[in-house]
Parts: C-alpha cells; sequence; structure tokens
C-alpha cells in the first residue's frame, strides 16, 4: 500500500524571504537611454527666410496667393495629406492604396509581430504558474503466498516557478522588446508616407503625360492641316516641292511623340496600379496638370520640430533606445540567477479522501546561479551591445543629418523649379509668337518655309517642355512635403 507522510505545517518563514527579494527587484544595471546631443540648425537652408527678395515668384493664374505670413513654427509637414494633395481623384486611389497596397500591410504585420514579441519577453517579468492531476488504478491477482490487491491513487498539484529579476534583465530585455515596438510602429508610418509620396508623383507623372499627348495630338492635327494647304499650293505651282517636303517633317516630327507618349502612359498606369494592390489596369483621371491647388511658397517650419515629425527619425532613435537597453540585459549575466520553485497539492490512495487534511503536498525550493567561468563570453557580449549601440547612435545621427539635407533640397528644388517653370512660360510665348509671325510671313511670301520650320518645332519644344516644368514643380511640392515628415498622419 502507498504510504501518505503526514502533513507539516509549511515554513511561513520562507514567504517573506521571498517578498524581501522581490522588494530587491527595483534595481536594473545597465545605462538608462538619454537622447544624443545633435547639431541642429536654427533655419533651413533654401528656406524663404534665406531666400533673395527677387527669388520670390508670383502664383500661377487661378492658383490662390500667399495670404499673412506663416508662424516660424508652422509646417507643411503638419498638414494631413489630403490638405496637400487637393485633387479628389488623387485622393481616392490614395485612400485605396493605403488599404490594399502590400508595403503597407507587410508593414502592418510587422507591427503584430513586434507586439506579439513584447509579451513574450514581458512575460520572464512573471511567475509561471502550472498545474495538473492523474489518477492511476493497479490490481493484481491471487500468485501464490501474494494476495490479491487492489490499489488507486489520485493526485492533484500546481506549481509555480519565478526567475526574479534581481538585476533588471528581463525588465531590460521588455524595455527593448517595446523600442523595437515602437520602432516598426514609426516604420510603418514612413511605409505610409512613402507611399503617399511615390503615389502623388506618380500621378503627376501621368497627368504630365497625358498633358504631352494632348499637345502632341493638337499639333499633330494643326500641322496636318497646314501640310494639305502646302500641297495644295504646289500643286498650283505657288509653292515648291521643298516646302511640301518641310510641312511634312513637322507633321512627322509631332506623330512620332504620339505612340511613345501612349506607350508611357500605360507603362505609368501600370507602376501606378501596383502601388494600388492591383493588377495592371486602367487609372482614372482627376484636375488637369495646369489646375493643380499648390502654394507657391509652403511653410518649411523648425529644424527642431523635424526630429519629432520625421518617421525615419523616430524609427532610429527608437533602435538606439532598444540597443541602449540590451546593454542592461548583458551586464545582468555578470550576477547571480535566483530561482524559486513550488509545488502544492493532494495525494491520497483513496479519492474521496483526496481533499482532506492528511492529504495535502507542497515543496518549496530556491536556488541561485553565479557564473564564474565563461571563457569571456560575458564580457564580450557586453563589448557587442556598446558596439551595436554605437552603431544605433550613429545612425540615429546620420538619420537626422540627412532628413535636414532632404528638405534644405525639396525647398531649393520647389523654388528652383517654379522659377523655371515661370521662365518656361515666358519661352513659349516667345516661340509661339514667333511660329505665328514665321507663318504671316510665309503666307505673304516674304520669307520661305524653312524659318516656319525652325520656329515652329521650336514652339512645339517649349510647349512640351512647358508640361514637364509644371510637374517638376508639383513632384517637387511632394518631396518637399515628405522630407518634412507628412504623409503618415491619419
Amino acid at each position: 500500500m502507498h504510504m501518505i507522510r503526514p502533513l507539516r505545517r509549511a515554513p511561513f518563514w520562507f514567504l517573506p524571504l521571498v517578498l524581501g527579494m522581490a522588494g530587491l527587484t527595483g534595481c536594473a544595471v545597465g545605462p538608462n537611454y538619454k537622447r544624443p546631443t545633435v547639431n541642429v540648425p536654427v533655419t533651413y537652408r533654401g528656406s524663404a527666410a534665406d531666400a533673395p527678395a527677387d527669388a520670390v515668384a508670383k502664383p500661377q493664374p487661378g492658383q490662390p496667393e500667399q495670404g499673412k505670413t506663416e508662424p516660424a513654427a508652422a509646417s507643411l509637414g503638419d498638414a494631413k495629406w489630403w490638405e496637400v494633395f487637393q485633387d479628389p481623384q488623387l485622393q481616392i486611389l490614395i485612400r485605396a492604396a493605403l488599404k490594399n497596397n502590400y508595403d503597407v500591410r507587410i508593414a502592418a504585420a510587422r507591427v503584430l509581430q513586434a507586439q506579439a514579441q513584447l509579451g513574450i519577453t514581458r512575460a520572464d517579468q512573471l511567475p509561471s504558474l502550472s498545474a495538473g492531476g492523474n489518477i492511476a488504478s493497479q490490481q493484481s491477482s491471487h500468485l501464490g503466498p501474494i494476495p490479491a490487491y487492489e490499489i488507486t491513487q489520485g493526485q492533484l498539484t500546481a506549481s509555480a516557478a519565478w526567475n526574479l529579476d534581481f538585476w533588471g534583465k528581463y525588465r531590460r530585455a521588455t524595455e527593448a522588446a517595446r523600442a523595437n515596438l515602437l520602432a516598426n510602429e514609426w516604420a510603418q508610418k514612413e511605409v505610409t508616407a512613402t507611399l503617399v509620396a511615390n503615389l502623388a508623383t506618380a500621378y503627376f507623372e501621368l497627368r504630365e503625360l497625358d498633358l504631352e499627348l494632348e499637345i502632341s495630338k493638337r499639333t499633330f492635327n494643326s500641322r496636318s492641316e497646314s501640310l494639305q494647304l502646302t500641297q495644295t499650293l504646289e500643286q498650283h505651282g505657288i509653292n515648291s516641292l521643298l516646302d511640301v517636303r518641310q510641312s511634312e517633317q513637322l507633321v512627322y516630327t509631332a506623330a512620332l511623340e504620339i505612340p511613345d507618349f501612349e506607350r508611357q502612359i500605360a507603362q505609368q498606369e501600370n507602376a501606378i496600379s501596383l502601388l494600388l494592390g492591383n493588377n495592371p489596369g486602367d487609372v482614372p483621371r482627376g484636375v488637369r496638370l495646369t489646375d493643380q491647388v499648390h502654394a507657391p511658397e509652403v511653410p518649411a517650419g523648425l529644424p527642431s520640430a523635424l526630429l519629432e515629425r520625421r518617421p525615419d527619425v523616430r524609427q532610429a532613435e527608437a533602435s538606439l533606445i532598444a540597443a541602449n537597453a540590451q546593454i542592461g540585459v548583458a551586464r545582468a549575466a555578470y550576477f547571480p540567477q535566483i530561482s524559486l520553485t513550488g509545488t502544492a497539492g493532494y495525494e491520497s490512495p483513496a479519492l474521496t479522501n483526496l481533499f482532506t487534511g492528511p492529504a495535502g503536498i507542497w515543496n518549496l525550493a530556491a536556488s541561485v546561479t553565479q557564473p564564474i567561468f565563461e571563457g569571456g563570453r560575458l564580457k564580450s557580449n557586453v563589448r557587442l551591445t556598446e558596439a551595436q549601440r554605437e552603431q544605433m547612435r550613429l545612425t540615429y545621427e546620420q538619420t537626422i543629418q540627412g532628413a535636414f539635407r532632404d528638405v534644405s533640397d525639396g525647398l531649393i528644388a520647389y523654388r528652383k523649379n517654379r522659377e523655371f517653370r515661370i521662365q518656361q512660360e515666358h519661352l513659349l510665348g516667345s516661340a509661339q509668337d514667333a511660329a505665328r509671325l514665321s507663318e504671316v510671313r510665309f503666307k505673304a511670301g516674304t520669307t520661305d518655309y524653312l524659318e516656319v520650320l525652325t520656329n515652329e518645332t521650336n514652339s512645339f519644344s517649349a510647349e512640351l517642355g512647358l508640361a514637364q516644368a509644371q510637374a517638376n514643380e508639383l513632384v517637387a511640392l511632394v518631396q518637399l512635403y515628405q522630407a518634412l515628415g507628412g504623409g503618415w498622419q491619419q
């Protein structure tokens, strides 16, 4: 028969010891995070503050003029993307992309992974509890001198284990996991901002190609009519065959652009479809390129505010925080690891007496493990984490400098592209007037068709160049908006 030992009273002196040990877990080795000091400029290079007075251009016809000067702290990056991009169709496309784009969905899945990893890591700080039970029955028949017997035994137990976090190993690991989660969340915002910028850029480039195709078709039709007139005059002996051939060159120049623009439009639609998470297909259009609303000057805000708004900067800092916390995890390995385990329950050969006093069982234990010799592993691990923190610190500072450069490049590009567009408008006006005067002089018989050919070609090129300049100005606005940390706000 199974013998049951008498139940002894649990050593209650053990409880104050455990509580006293738990009170010591407020200590955490390793450095606490402190944001590195970085060199932040007072203003952005290329901002309106350091631009010459005559560099400020007038707004395009139909564009809203800028009112009162924006406060120094205001920034285009604080605006929501639907406030910056006011084309209704573009807004529909962006919303669809934010829902279906694969990069955005992958980034969201990474955030979920980081959340789960934080839960796993944080669980190491808490005790683990488990419960179990079993019933065993054994029967034996009469064998010689051994009489027949039957034994039924039941057991119900609960066990607990706790690795005391004396030196903050698990708390530092949790700090690192929480920082990694934050880094993934900012990475998701960076993916969102990049998607918004890429889609807006692709859309404006598509509208540019639409305008260039429209210009080419209009020019082709106009020149085809002029060719018919030139051919009629040549048949009546008024013009020469050379005039006809030169007129044909104008027609063919416009005609060869049409299939090339159609090819680029189809490929651009395919690229936009990919951003939308769709198979290649047609892309609906909205406002014409020349009617897109954008202010001649945009507020850049304070450079110091950029550190709080740019997702890539915040992601780099979160990674630095995680690397800093890992130093504490590595240093905690030098100190003793203390574990507490306990088991309590009931055990009895008779199920009817399972929960009676004499059936109770318990077991309590504590263990201490102190590393003595690891062959330099612990020291090398600390050096590794310190080097990783240094790498993350340099990456953080490099990211900040890159952010300042992006904003400066964006401010300069937006202003200079606007100035270029204005000069291109002047060039187009002169080229169109020269083409008109050449046509008048040719019809009056005071010049040959070569002059018409030259000026018509210049006018066509200037009109296509203006379409490109208008698109470049809008694309520069998109890049500046992203550089200022805009596009991720929902």
